[in-house]
């Protein structure tokens, strides 16, 4: 016990030392604090850039409309005034034919939607959330015309076809 009491007080002294007790400590300090600091590197010298002069401005802006008619359109164009059905809800491509009825010309296709309820189809119906209008109905597909925006203002047709679902 004795010993632990020895080597605990030696401790202590080294912990709780004042200022004073060690000058070389207070020396070395004093000394790194007097030293000048290092010169900086010198600034990086700036790449100097080839000027450009914009001079073309007499011509066509490319985001300009100049492709479209007087009254704003250049084509086939969505009709704002039809009433919506019921298959144009859906995605095109989450529509499944599953069927037919009928033969010849009087072709009526049966095409089951998200909602899990088959619909009857016939041409000029519309399905498919980019206006699709139904152009055809065959007993193993449907041929359909959306439209699409251009991306200038106007819309593209673009042709579809949703065919029948191998069981």
């Amino acid at each position: 016990m004795l010993a632990v009491a020895l080597v605990l007080a030696g401790c202590s002294r080294g912990i709780t030392s004042t200022p004073g007790e060690s000058p070389n400590l207070e020396k070395w300090i004093a000394e790194v604090k007097a030293r000048p600091a290092p010169p900086l590197d010198p600034l990086p010298v700036m790449q100097q850039f080839e000027t450009f002069e914009y001079n073309a401005y007499a011509m066509r802006d490319p985001f300009s409309t100049a492709f479209t008619d007087e009254d704003g359109s250049n084509g086939p164009r969505p009709d704002s005034a039809r009433r919506k059905q019921t298959l144009e809800q859906f995605p095109l491509d989450s529509l499944d034919m599953v069927g037919t009825l009928g033969k010849g010309g009087g072709v009526v296709a049966l095409v089951m939607a998200p909602d899990k309820v088959t619909y009857r189809v016939q041409a000029g119906a519309y399905m498919g959330q980019s206006d699709g209008r139904v152009t055809g109905v065959f007993e193993d597909h449907i041929e359909l015309v959306e439209l699409v925006p251009d991306g200038a203002g106007g819309w593209l047709e673009r042709p579809a076809t949703v065919a029948l679902e191998d069981q």
